[in-house]
C-alpha cells in the first residue's frame, strides 16, 4: 500500500532555499520576540544572524531541512566548527499550509547529539525529540543573561 504523501512546494527541493527560508523563518521568530536581527551574507559562514536586544547580541546558526521525511541536518563534517557561544536553531519547514518546527540548541548539545561518521555528520531529528528542545527560545534569552554575568566577571587571571 503506497503512502499518501502531503504537498511539498517544488522550490523547496532545493537544499538552498530551505536554508534561506529556515534563516527567514528564524528571524521573524526573533524579532516577534523583541531582538533586532541581521542577516548575515555568504554562502560559507559560521553564524547566519545577529540578535540583538538591550544592547547584548548573540550569534545565531541555523540548520533547517524541508520536512519530518528527511533523516536530520546536516552538521559541519569537522566537530571544532561547532563554536562555543553560538545558539543552533534545527528548523523543519513542514508541509504547505503547516507552521514550522523550531528546535534551539547550545553548542554542547549539538556535539553530543550529532552523529559523525566517514562521509558526512548529521543532527537526527530523532535525537532531539522530548530532550526539551522543541521551540526552547528561552535559550537564547538565557544565552543573553550569561554574557551579563561574563561582562561582569573579572578577566581570567585578574581579581
Amino acid at each position: 500500500m503506497e503512502e499518501k504523501r502531503k504537498a511539498v512546494s517544488p522550490a523547496r527541493s532545493n537544499a538552498g532555499n530551505t536554508h534561506m527560508a529556515g534563516e527567514m523563518f528564524v528571524a521573524a521568530e526573533l524579532a516577534k520576540r523583541g531582538y533586532s536581527v541581521s542577516l548575515t551574507m555568504g554562502n560559507a559562514k559560521a553564524v547566519d544572524l545577529f540578535a540583538e536586544r538591550n544592547g547584548r547580541a548573540i550569534c545565531v546558526q541555523v540548520k533547517a531541512i524541508a520536512h519530518k521525511r528527511n533523516v536530520g541536518w546536516p552538521l559541519p563534517f569537522d566537530k571544532s566548527k561547532i563554536i562555543d557561544r553560538v545558539l543552533y536553531v534545527c528548523v523543519v519547514l513542514n508541509e504547505i499550509g503547516v507552521a514550522p518546527t523550531y528546535y534551539v540548541l547550545p553548542p554542547n548539545e549539538v556535539r553530543e547529539r550529532g552523529r559523525w561518521y566517514e562521509t558526512r555528520a548529521t543532527l537526527d531529528i530523532g535525537r532531539l525529540r522530548g530532550g526539551g528542545f522543541e521551540g526552547a527560545w528561552h535559550l537564547i534569552d538565557e544565552a543573553l543573561t550569561g554574557l551579563d554575568s561574563l561582562a561582569d566577571a573579572p578577566a581570567e587571571g585578574h581579581l
